[in-house]
């Protein structure tokens, strides 16, 4: 966690963190926990650092909406959070790929050397949790509650949250008891890996956290992890960082236990979600359809003077297909069969924040994670986190634009296997065109990005004579200071999305990788552009497509003259 937050301009942000880089400690069996002997009393309330808006001058100044589902590592730095970053091994082995836990033992040391191994019947699941007194408390006493025994446990400090543990906890039990006790888990801590032996449950046993190993790397240069195929996305969207079931003390909702309960349905019908099955529809209750209700009618009052053209054609079809309007809330089901037919894009449900880099890995398949709850209804017109108001009216009705979504997947693929400073970047471009983006059209700014599209406040002030707007160019925008808690010191403008695109394209080319990446329609997967065979296949496919072109521009030439 940062050590301290600034303010600025009323306002909170982030002073900068440094990434994680020291050596890992020599692991340890764990004692036991200061905290067992400390239980009766109960952790402090973190204090969210999502400030709120209050007056300028003697005007309130509505509260932020969300921006998007991730943000730069500024803003995860004052989370306590860095960038993902679990890295392809660093040795050759040849053209082979394989796929192994990053957690082969929580001591890292081969079992060969001594490292005990699972016995049939006994499992283990590494999980990480906050490094505050109570905390272990809480997860071991699910172990209890499950009836689940514990046959060894350890612990170290987490590669990935410098203020969270990582706890390797190795029990005896059935594999309906594991799968139980992993389930309830799921609601207070992040699950990392399950360390489970092939022959005890073989396949049917999840990696939530894998690492690939590439060979042919020059240098053995690490890489980070990234999806190669679509289904792989359930790891991805399954890693969610923030508002999975617990809220903030500063949360609207934080005191309503009938509201927290329906956010814990709501993460379970995330998190049990895998990629080929149907979204679940979800039957919203009447004071959720009210608070859509005040969020739709209002924004609808400004779309026509204030969002983009391609926002204002696709809005009136989504009220045809998928049901928009102030009295229903759309499904993500049917918005995703819309988005499908009409630019590639599909929805999945996400139970909260992901890590930038987990996000645009979605982008780059065409996948946008879309939450389902929906904002409290004591503030209709705010949100400290991105809820389905901000996902279906800031984001769907472009989605639905082809060249929209070809710009939204370049981010994402030239995210894949980037490093974090390079993600960082993306996240930057990504928060500046796709959340609180503006173009020019008929010689007036108008809105495209997500963020203005579903803030009244911030929509009319981006377009207004007091917001600084400066021409996109990726190359600068991606050190612009992204704020949450207050309107945007700037705002970057493109003459098409056309032009983002190819500037963005441009930018790409800067990313240190070995290898590009070329996204395969056919088999929903990442194709890695490292040798001259691999090349020659997509060469392939282009004079395929180049063919038919000449063949559709011959017959132009002979039957119309053209």
């Amino acid at each position: 966690m940062a050590s301290e937050v600034q303010k600025k301009k009323g306002s909170e942000t982030a002073p900068v963190s440094s990434e994680m880089q020291g050596k890992n400690k020599p692991q340890e069996i764990m004692p036991v926990p200061s905290d067992l002997q400390n239980q009766k009393k109960g952790p402090e309330i973190p204090k969210s650092p999502v400030g709120l808006l209050r007056k300028r001058g003697q005007e309130v100044v509505p509260k932020m909406q969300p921006a998007m589902m991730m943000f730069s590592s500024k803003y995860w730095a004052r989370r306590g959070l860095s960038l993902d970053s679990a890295m392809f091994d660093q040795q050759h082995l040849g053209s082979n790929m394989l796929r192994r836990t990053s957690f082969s033992r929580i001591d890292e040391k081969p079992d060969k050397e001594g490292g005990s191994t699972l016995d049939p019947g006994k499992t283990a699941v590494i999980f990480s949790l906050k490094n505050e007194v109570g905390y272990l408390v809480r997860a071991l006493r699910i172990f209890q509650e499950k009836r689940v025994n514990l046959a060894h446990i350890e612990s170290r400090k987490s590669k990935r949250v410098n203020t969270e543990v990582e706890i390797y906890a190795e029990c005896s039990c059935t594999k309906k008891e594991f799968n139980e006790l992993v389930q309830h888990l799921k609601d207070h801590v992040n699950i990392i890996s399950y360390n489970t032996p092939q022959h005890v449950w073989s396949a049917e046993t999840d990696c939530l956290d894998c690492v690939c190993v590439l060979g042919g790397l020059p240098d053995g240069e690490g890489v980070p992890w990234f999806p190669q195929k679509i289904s792989e996305l359930d790891q991805c969207s399954h890693r969610v960082l923030m508002y999975g079931s617990e809220l903030d003390a500063d949360h609207p909702g934080f005191k309503d236990n009938v509201y927290r309960q329906r956010r814990k349905y709501f993460v379970e019908v995330a998190m049990n979600y895998k990629f080929g099955q149907p979204i679940p529809r979800i039957e919203y209750t009447p004071e959720e359809v009210k608070t859509w209700g005040v969020v739709f009618r209002e924004l609808t009052k400004l779309y026509p003077t204030h969002a983009c053209r391609e926002y204002l054609k696709n809005l009136p079809l989504l009220t045809k297909y998928c049901g928009y309007r102030e009295d229903n809330i759309p499904q993500l089901e049917d918005v995703s069969l819309f988005l499908r037919e009409r630019s590639g894009f599909t929805v999945r449900p996400v139970a909260g924040y992901l890590s930038p880099r987990d996000f645009l890995a979605g982008l780059a398949y065409r996948v946008f994670n879309c939450t389902q709850y929906v904002r409290h209804s004591t503030d209709p017109l705010y949100t400290p986190e991105p809820d389905t108001c901000h996902e279906l009216l800031g984001h769907v009705p472009l989605l639905a634009d082809p060249k929209f979504a070809q710009f939204s997947q370049e981010i994402g693929l030239a995210s894949l296997g980037a490093s974090d400073e390079d993600v960082q970047k993306l996240a930057t471009c990504y928060f500046f065109t796709i959340e609180f983006g503006l173009c020019k059209q008929d010689s007036q700014l108008r809105a495209y990005g997500a963020g203005l599209l579903s803030s009244i406040g911030e929509l009319r002030h981006a377009l207004s004579d007091k917001a600084l707007v400066k021409p996109f160019d990726p190359r600068t925008t991606c050190y612009q200071e992204c704020l949450i808690t207050t309107f945007q010191d700037v705002y970057f403008v493109s003459e098409s999305f056309e032009e983002a695109k190819e500037k963005m394209r441009e930018f790409a080319k800067s990313i240190k990788r070995p290898f590009s990446v070329y996204y395969n329609p056919y088999t929903q997967s990442i194709d890695l552009l490292k040798d001259t065979r691999s090349i020659e296949n997509v060469v392939q496919d282009l004079r395929s497509d180049l063919t038919t072109v000449c063949d559709a521009l011959g017959k132009m030439n002979k039957y119309l003259g053209i």
